[in-house]
């Protein structure tokens, strides 16, 4: 019986292990490594930030993870070698036949001189505590979301962030006596699209929220409340948001995997340069959007092209970057990404939406998942 060992529980890691039972069972034995107990969809953050939402409410145990020929362990990986298939943990150590690394981007604050002191985020559940927080005694001033770095999670949470901040002091009675302004390194908002991108450009329009494009923010002043811009300009805030940087995590820059910063795969299966070595998610180099929707869509590929591999055949359906990724509107509205990076000569989007029905769908969608993965 085969050892599949993959490292990390997020949407890739989960569907990978729950397509390795389902399809598998009896001829691997899987084992899920990932350093948290719990998991936590990423839209989950702004109902923390913007709805009160308790952190416990939206966290799912991974200790409710019960598959047939799966063993979950709470574990820090702490270093990884591909060669060999070999991973170490701040509790032992595992031999891999097939080895999936699916550790996601990490958060490099640090990046950012002066963002760690002087800036908050809502990319994290403890950034969202803390954001919803500093909001609840913010009644007037200048927010500014800057794109610390790209490529990012999430493309359209900045802007999720931005519409929803509008209906939070549009709330409160104080949306006059608040500025909001987005800054980011892209040209566009999508810069895959010209009319996905205007969608968003008027939505915010719409909402007097403005979008300053090309902007590499190197640093914070915190001390005059400035975000220092490469070319040596400044955009003045009150209160600073940011996407923080994103990065390989250092266990993975330190085990060769990495080559300039994210880990290159084949495109068709996401395998590595190392035999039986796969990566998934968004720790990769493709050229795509980093969205759960992506690294869920490309699990199923690694679980197909594993067991075709185990019978001897060919992996039949190559992976394609097809995805959606909801969109908070404001209003109880949501509107849908369709994405489609492989499928022709050039990525393409559109956008569904916004509405209430679509809102009912990011539900069922989360629903559905939360079904398959913790049963």
């Amino acid at each position: 019986m085969k050892h599949v060992v993959i490292l990390g529980a997020g949407f890739a890691g989960l569907e990978l292990a729950t397509r390795l039972s389902e399809s598998l069972a009896g001829e691997v034995r899987t084992t899920l490594i990932d350093g948290n107990d719990s998991f936590t969809f990423g839209f989950s953050k702004l109902d923390v930030l913007f709805k009160g939402e308790p952190k416990a409410d939206v966290q799912l145990p991974y200790a409710d993870v019960s598959k047939e020929g799966l063993e979950f362990r709470q574990e820090r990986v702490t270093s990884i070698d591909p060669e060999a298939r070999r991973v170490t943990t701040d509790a032992g150590s595992y031999d891999a036949d097939i080895l999936v690394v699916a550790l996601g981007a990490a958060y490099d604050l640090a990046a950012t001189p002066g963002f760690e002191e002087g800036g908050v985020e809502y990319y994290s559940l403890p950034g969202a505590e803390r954001m919803r927080d500093v909001l609840a005694d913010f009644d007037s001033g200048r927010i500014l979301i800057g794109i610390l770095g790209h490529p990012f999670k999430c493309p359209p949470a900045p802007f999720e962030g931005a519409l929803l901040l509008h209906d939070h002091f549009v709330e409160r009675g104080l949306r006059d006596a608040v500025e909001i302004r987005v800054a980011g390194p892209m040209a566009a908002p999508v810069p895959i699209t010209k009319e996905v991108s205007q969608s968003f450009l008027d939505a915010l329009g719409e909402r007097g929220i403005e979008y300053i494009p090309n902007q590499h923010i190197a640093e914070l002043d915190t001390q005059e409340n400035e975000a220092r811009v490469a070319d040596g300009e400044s955009i003045p805030y009150d209160l600073f948001v940011g996407i923080p940087v994103h990065r390989a995590p250092q266990v993975v820059l330190d085990s060769g995997l990495a080559d300039g910063g994210w880990v290159p795969v084949e495109r068709t299966n996401l395998a590595t340069r190392f035999p039986e070595v796969y990566a998934v998610g968004d720790i990769t180099a493709l050229p795509m959007a980093k969205a759960g929707v992506f690294a869920e869509a490309a699990a199923r590929v690694v679980a197909d092209d594993i067991a075709a591999r185990l019978h001897g055949e060919e992996l039949e359906q190559p992976y394609e970057g097809i995805g959606n990724c909801y969109l908070e509107f404001g209003g109880g509205a949501v509107a849908k990404v369709e994405a489609n990076f492989f499928g022709g000569p050039e990525p393409t989007a559109r956008l569904v939406g916004p509405s209430r029905e679509l809102a009912a769908d990011k539900v069922e969608f989360a629903s559905t998942r939360r079904a398959r993965w913790f049963g």
